[in-house]
C-alpha cells in the first residue's frame, strides 16, 4: 500500500507540474510580447497602450489579456473578450499586488490560469497592471481523470488486500496440516507416517514430496542404526561367548586342548573381521578412508582374484565365461576387495555342484563385471535391502550349522567401493534359479590406437599367462 501511495503522487504530481509549467511559460511569453508595446500617459492622465493587430486580434485562442488601472477599473480587453457580459469582472481580482503573481480562477465551469504583472512609468509608480490568463479546462479534466483513476486503483489495491487477507488461510491449510504431522511425528517417534497433500502440482505439493523422501531416508537410517546396534551385539556376543566356554573348559581340564584352541582361534578371526569392516565402513562414512588411485588393468586383476577363489575348499565351479582388455583409474586393494566379496558371497549361496560365472565386458565407456550363479535366489521383497548394512536374507540360518551366514556387512563394503569409484552395483535374482551382479566402472579413455602388430607384441610382453589361465579356465570348466 505504501508503494502504490508513492507511485499514485509520482503519477499525480509529475504530469500535473509538467503541464502547470507549461502554461506557466506560454503566459509568460504573451506577458512579454504585450510589454513590448508602447505605455505611455497623456496629460489628462489617460493611459495609452499601443499593441500590435496580431497581438489584440485574440478572438478564438484560449489565451486573454486585459488591462487594469490601480483602482481595478479596466482600460483594455482582447478582441476574444468582446463578448463577454461587461460584469465579467478582473481576470483575478486577487492579483493587484506589488509583486508578479500567477493563480488559479474558477469562473462558472471554467478554470483560468491567470498571470498578473504590474506596469511601472518612468518615476517607477505602479501606473496599470496587466492580466494575461489562459482556460485550462482540459487540463483539470485530465487532473479529475487522474484522480479517478487512482482512486480506482486505490479501491483496486485495497480490494486485492482484503481478499489476500482473506484467502490467504485457506491457501496456506496445506502447510498448517503438513506442519501438524509433522509434530506428530516428532512427538510419537513414528517415523513410517507421511506428510499429505503429495498430489498437488504446485510448489506445495513439491515440497510435501521431498519431504516425505525425506522422512523415507530417515525413517531407513533409523531401522538401519537400530539394526545395527542388535547386530553388532549379537555378532560380538556369539565369538565371545564360544571364547569363554572354551577357555573355561580349558581350565576345567587342566590343560590345552586342541579342538577348543581352534575354536577360540576362529572364532577371534571372525570377530576381528567383523570389527575390521565396521571400522572400514565407520571411517568411509567419515570421508576418511582415501582411494589410492592409479591404472588398474581389471581382466589382470580378474585373474589375480581367480587364483585366489581357486584355493577355497568348496564344491562349486568357477568359470569365466568373457574377458576384454578394460584398464581403469582405481585403487588395486579396493577392486579386489570388491570382487572377493561378490564371488565369495555367489559361492557361499550357491549349493554343491552349481557354478558361478564371472565375465567381464565393455561398452560406451563403462567395464561390466558380471558374477552369475545358479544358487537359491534372493526373494523380490528382499532385493533392495541386500546393500543394507546387517542386513541377511536367511535371518533365521545357524552360523554354525551351514557355515555360511555372515554378519552381512560385505555387500554394503562392495556397493560403497563400487561408488567410491563411480560406478554402482546392479543385481538381478530369481528365486531358485539364482543371482547375478552387475558391478558397473567408467574405464580409462584410450588415447592411441595400435597396430595390430603391436597388440600382439604388447601382449606378449605384459601378459604372458594370459593364454595359460585360459587354459586352466577350461580345464576347471569342464
Amino acid at each position: 500500500m505504501v508503494a502504490f501511495v508513492l507511485f499514485a503522487a509520482i503519477v499525480y504530481l509529475l504530469p500535473r507540474s509538467r503541464i502547470n509549467a507549461e502554461v506557466d511559460t506560454d503566459l509568460h511569453t504573451l506577458t512579454s510580447e504585450l510589454r513590448s508595446a508602447n505605455v505611455y500617459t497623456e496629460r489628462d492622465g489617460t493611459v495609452r497602450f499601443e499593441i500590435g493587430q496580431d497581438l489584440d486580434d485574440l478572438e478564438t485562442a484560449a489565451s486573454f489579456f486585459m488591462l487594469v488601472d490601480p483602482s481595478g477599473g479596466i482600460g483594455l480587453r482582447s478582441q476574444n473578450m468582446g463578448t463577454l457580459p461587461q460584469d465579467f469582472g478582473l481576470l483575478d481580482e486577487n492579483g493587484l499586488k506589488d509583486g508578479e503573481t500567477i493563480n488559479y480562477v474558477v469562473r462558472g465551469a471554467s478554470t483560468l490560469r491567470v498571470l498578473t504583472t504590474p506596469l511601472y512609468d518612468e518615476e517607477n509608480k505602479i501606473v496599470a497592471y496587466l492580466q494575461v490568463g489562459r482556460l485550462v479546462d482540459n487540463i483539470e479534466s485530465f487532473n479529475r481523470f487522474l484522480v479517478i483513476a487512482l482512486f480506482v486503483g486505490f479501491a483496486g489495491a485495497s480490494a486485492s488486500l482484503f481478499l489476500a487477507v482473506l484467502l490467504t488461510p485457506s491457501s496456506f491449510k496445506p502447510l498448517e496440516d503438513m506442519a501438524a504431522v509433522t509434530r506428530q511425528i516428532t512427538n510419537a517417534d513414528d517415523l513410517s507416517r507421511r506428510v499429505p497433500n503429495t498430489e498437488r502440482t504446485d510448489e506445495i505439493g513439491v515440497l510435501a514430496r521431498s519431504f516425505n523422501q525425506l522422512l523415507e531416508r530417515l525413517e531407513r537410517l533409523f531401522q538401519t542404526q537400530q539394526r545395527l546396534l542388535a547386530d553388532v551385539s549379537h555378532e560380538l556376543r556369539t565369538p565371545l561367548t564360544a571364547i569363554r566356554g572354551n577357555v573355561d573348559l580349558m581350565r576345567r581340564m587342566g590343560d590345552a586342548d586342541p579342538e577348543s584352541l581352534g575354536i577360540i582361534q576362529e572364532e577371534i578371526e571372525r570377530m576381528t573381521r567383523l570389527v575390521g569392516d565396521l571400522l572400514l565402513l565407520a571411517r568411509a562414512d567419515a570421508g576418511g578412508l582415501p582411494l589410492e588411485k592409479a591404472k588398474v588393468e581389471l581382466d589382470n586383476l580378474l585373474f589375480e582374484v581367480y587364483r585366489q577363489v581357486r584355493l577355497l575348499e568348496a564344491d562349486v565351479v568357477v568359470k569365466v565365461t568373457e574377458v576384454d582388455q578394460v584398464c581403469m583409474m582405481g585403487d588395486v586393494d579396493r577392486l579386489k576387495q570388491l570382487l572377493l566379496n561378490l564371488i565369495s558371497n555367489a559361492i557361499k549361496y550357491t549349493p554343491e555342484g552349481g557354478t558361478v560365472d564371472v565375465s567381464l565386458s565393455k561398452k560406451n565407456g563403462w567395464a561390466y563385471l558380471k558374477i552369475a550363479d545358479n544358487g537359491m535366489g534372493i526373494p523380490a521383497e528382499d532385493l533392495p535391502y541386500i546393500f543394507d548394512r546387517f542386513y541377511r536374507v536367511d535371518k533365521a540360518r545357524a552360523r554354525g550349522q551351514s557355515g555360511k551366514g555372515g554378519a552381512g556387512l560385505g555387500l554394503a563394503i562392495a556397493k560403497w567401493i563400487a561408488q567410491a569409484h563411480g560406478g554402482n552395483i546392479d543385481v538381478m535374482s530369481t528365486v531358485g534359479e539364482g543371482t547375478t551382479f552387475t558391478i558397473i566402472l567408467p574405464i580409462l579413455a584410450e588415447k592411441t590406437m595400435l597396430e595390430p602388430a603391436d597388440v600382439v607384441e604388447d601382449l606378449s610382453k605384459t601378459r604372458p599367462g594370459l593364454r595359460a589361465l585360459g587354459a586352466t579356465f577350461r580345464r576347471s570348466s569342464s
